[in-house]
């Protein structure tokens, strides 16, 4: 795959990508109203006990349709089923600032940055086995914009913290 090809991808995955933040969005908003009625942790349980079931029963429909060869699957490494982890803490992280005054545009703004960031970082220094790839001019000022619209939406937004 060159260069090019990489970094212009078909535009399914941006429009999955979009659908994808309209989804967070809406999770966001119904965790938020399970701590408020509940707590954070009940939130966090409540949203991964849905998510199991959900597995299971598409596992349960996949299986019957489609059995994969285990033997030409290669072994996730460990690091990665640490994403559990990393889902909880940002299920009750969350759910707890939507209900804080930053609200859900400001919650969302600075997971955002907050995301973009890391994401540069990753890119940077190769972390989770991904090639290392400094980061271009277009993505130091994609970098600048998120970070000044999320400052923007909790600074001057109608419900500023």
């Amino acid at each position: 795959m060159t260069i090019d090809a990489a970094r212009n991808p078909h535009p399914i995955y941006f429009a999955g990508a979009f659908a994808t933040g309209g989804l967070l969005t809406f999770m966001v908003h119904l965790n938020g109203e399970l701590a408020r009625y509940g707590n954070p942790l009940f939130s966090s349980w409540a949203a991964h006990g849905t998510g199991i079931i959900a597995a299971v029963i598409l596992l349960l429909v996949i299986h019957r349709r489609d059995t994969p060869t285990r033997g030409n699957t290669p072994k996730a490494p460990l690091w990665a089923y640490f994403g559990g982890i990393s889902g909880a803490a940002t299920v009750i992280l969350t759910s707890t600032a939507v209900n804080s005054p930053l609200g859900l545009s400001g919650t969302l703004a600075l997971g955002l940055a907050g995301q973009v960031v890391f994401s540069v970082a990753a890119d940077s220094w190769g972390l989770f086995g991904l090639p290392k790839r400094r980061p271009d001019t277009r993505d130091i000022v994609a970098l600048g914009l998120v970070v000044a619209g999320a400052a923007l939406i909790i600074l001057f937004g109608r419900g500023a913290a």
